[in-house]
């Protein structure tokens, strides 16, 4: 009996023997999950990974916030160069876009092509296509070139438009509101990073050498967000502030330099050089008040650039020809090496068996060395070289700091060069051949003249202002007193005679009632292949002179390289750059100094009604209405910024945007006009608006608008 009870307790006690397995087994597997877990919730760590970073990074939302690029201004305070926002509009076409259980997406296509169209350049059927793209899984979309260089007004008014998944990118921009206006000098920008955190970075310029004070910093926002974009409660907002870039106020004067660039434009159209420059400087302080060059360059659109990279003031070494008799004349009074009532026999010179001649082969006899200046002759400058001795001249070379850079305040400046082991290299610098310079040294030259012997360096900046507020001032600064007070006097002399002898070479730039001093220039220009170009128009022709002679004010240097449609002289044809030049710079009743002109603040006027906007301008500035509506959206020049009295001051308003009459506006004002609009002007022409291609009153939509210019 007792076995065969005891043989069912035998699966019993295995079943109970599994039961207490199983349960260590699971408590077990609990304890070691219980640890886990209570390890992971300790350490905040999984293997390598950082649990409280991973949940961070997930919520966290980081972005840039974006420092304004300083602004370069003229000696006056007007903008040269200025920092502005474009916007590009695209749509979000994914329906699972949402922000709580709001559609972040385009919900009503037709309302959208239908309020779109009417502030895009495109018809509804057209913004329609671009919301119904052939490839069903597109995100998002952008509109083309029309929904790109939008302006803060226009995203202003389709915003409020509330349309479900409109969406805008900002995007930095430089703004140059006058165009082709000392292009090289003022410089280029381009813009540089990703699309979040792009910054615009000097290329050429001053934008490139200021880069640093200009670009300022950006700054960075992080906070922690849900998955709808909505700030998580008691999260830490970390913001780092952008600080905004610096400003540069440069020595240029606008309406002399947008004179020139007339003048400038009309030579180069007429006669076809392959090279011009001019540079109008102020005699006492070395401010340079204007300089150009052709071929040049549209800051705004870029059109020309690839015609000529290099600001030829400073990049360009060049052989500088006759001007350069103007430091051989000084060089040989001071160091007492002038006898003027001596004669030479002009015409040519043996050096070294090379026979140098003067521009007139046959010169023109026996002649007084007194002559040998207003006459340009070689031979004559050779003579003086020859008294004066080589190490005598080669003193005044460095005197003057031929051979070293000015330090002007651009990039890339030219070093220069001459040659002078051999008695030949030493004779032909004494006429500006076997020399190189830039146009900075050759006016810096040129200052000791005018300034009873003290020599000044050349500046193209007034004041820097850096992130801080620091300001550092760019003041008049001598380098040097090459030439004594009086050896200044009789050069001056000298270069009168040059426009008011019978026998000099400048009478072409003689002007009435001016007292001038003149020196002209020819220099050969070396070819490819060693040796010297032939032909009448292959030469480097120039022209120097200072006014009022007496007490020289201004300094005006031109220069022209093989002008191809050689129709007249030479001086003639500078002279149509250089007379009105000069006289327009004399006319004006400018200080010694670099202060500025009377500037006015111009009013907040936005969100105001027209009427009030119109009446606040109307005795100081001039208003220009832009568009049918009666409320101002958006205002240029910018509140407290400051502009002279009775300019323009453009004033968009919230109906269609429509064509005012520019008739007599500069090319300053058209340009401000473009970028209040966002519309694409074609500018033809230099010097004030006589033409438009859109009437007035007319709407401005997706055409190009053609601006005729032409001087007064």
């Amino acid at each position: 009996m007792k076995n065969k009870s005891s043989k069912p307790r035998q699966p019993r006690h295995n079943r109970k023997n599994f039961g207490i397995f199983i349960f260590l087994v699971v408590a077990v597997v609990f304890l070691i999950f219980s640890g886990r877990f209570i390890y992971i919730a300790v350490a905040g760590h999984v293997d390598s990974a950082n649990l409280q970073k991973e949940r961070t990074d997930q919520y966290q939302t980081d972005s840039v916030l974006r420092a304004k690029r300083g602004t370069i201004y003229d000696r006056n305070g007007n903008v040269v160069a200025e920092s502005s926002n474009t916007y590009t509009i695209y749509a979000i076409l994914d329906k699972k876009q949402m922000i709580g259980d709001e559609p972040n997406h385009v919900v009503d296509k037709a309302k959208t092509a239908r309020v779109l169209s009417r502030y895009l350049a495109l018809s509804q059927s057209a913004i329609k296509a671009y919301l119904n793209p052939k490839k069903k899984s597109t995100f998002q979309v952008e509109f083309g070139p029309s929904g790109q260089r939008l302006t803060l007004a226009m995203k202003q008014q389709i915003d409020k438009q509330k349309l479900p998944g409109i969406k805008f990118i900002e995007n930095p921009a430089r703004l140059y509101p006058n165009g082709t206006f000392a292009s090289h000098v003022v410089g280029l920008t381009k813009s540089s990073g990703s699309s979040s955190d792009a910054q615009l970075t000097g290329i050429l310029g001053i934008e490139k050498l200021f880069n640093k004070t200009l670009k300022g910093t950006n700054g960075h926002q992080q906070l922690q967000t849900d998955r709808y974009g909505y700030t998580l409660p008691n999260s830490q907002k970390i913001v780092k502030k952008p600080v905004d870039g610096g400003s540069v106020y440069t020595t240029i004067d606008s309406g002399l330099q947008t004179y020139l660039e007339t003048l400038m434009d009309s030579v180069n159209s007429t006669y076809q050089p392959t090279g011009l420059n001019a540079v109008l400087m102020d005699a006492k302080t070395g401010a340079i008040l204007a300089a150009s060059q052709r071929p040049t360059f549209d800051s705004n659109t870029g059109i020309g650039l690839d015609n000529m990279w290099r600001d030829s003031l400073v990049e360009d070494a060049y052989e500088p020809g006759s001007v350069m008799k103007i430091v051989t004349l000084a060089s040989a009074i001071d160091s007492g090496n002038y006898h003027p009532n001596e004669y030479y026999q002009s015409g040519s010179v043996q050096v070294s068996g090379t026979t140098i001649r003067d521009w007139q082969t046959s010169g023109w006899g026996s002649i007084p060395l007194l002559q040998a200046f207003p006459r340009s002759s070689n031979v004559g400058m050779v003579k003086l070289e020859q008294t004066m001795g080589a190490a005598t001249w080669q003193k005044y070379l460095k005197r003057f700091k031929f051979a070293q850079k000015t330090g002007i305040q651009l990039p890339n400046e030219a070093t220069g060069s001459y040659s002078f082991s051999k008695p030949l290299d030493q004779a032909i610098t004494s006429f500006g051949q076997g020399i190189n310079v830039n146009m900075v040294q050759m006016l810096q030259a040129i200052s000791a003249i005018a300034n009873k012997g003290t020599m000044i360096e050349p500046r193209i900046i007034q004041k820097v202002i850096d992130q801080s507020g620091k300001t550092t001032t760019y003041g008049k600064k001598e380098v040097g007193k090459p030439i004594s007070a009086s050896t200044a006097k009789q050069v001056i002399e000298a270069m009168r005679d040059v426009v008011t002898a019978e026998y000099g070479t400048g009478q072409a730039y003689k002007m009435p009632g001016v007292d001038l001093a003149v020196k002209t220039g020819t220099a050969q220009i070396a070819g490819p292949n060693g040796g010297y170009l032939t032909g009448s128009n292959n030469y480097l022709f120039s022209v120097a002179g200072m006014a009022p002679a007496s007490n020289p004010r201004y300094i005006l240097y031109v220069t022209m390289k093989q002008p191809q449609k050689m129709t007249k002289a030479a001086e003639s044809i500078m002279a149509e750059i250089f007379k009105p030049m000069m006289q327009r710079a004399l006319a004006l009743s400018t200080s010694n100094s670099d202060s500025s002109t009377d500037q006015r603040t111009v009013p907040n006027l936005l969100n105001q009604s027209l009427t009030d906007a119109t009446s606040k301008l109307g005795s100081t500035f001039t208003p220009v209405t832009i568009g049918t509506g009666s409320t101002i959206v958006q205002q240029l020049p910018e509140a407290k910024s400051t502009a002279l009295p009775k300019s323009r001051v453009l004033l968009l308003t919230n109906g269609a945007m429509t064509m005012p009459d520019v008739t007599g506006w500069a090319k300053s004002d058209v340009l401000k006009l473009a970028q209040i609009t966002g519309k694409d002007f074609k500018l033809v022409g230099e010097g004030f608006a006589t033409q438009q291609s859109l009437a007035k009153n007319q709407v401005l939509d997706n055409q190009t608008v053609t601006i005729k210019f032409e001087p007064k």
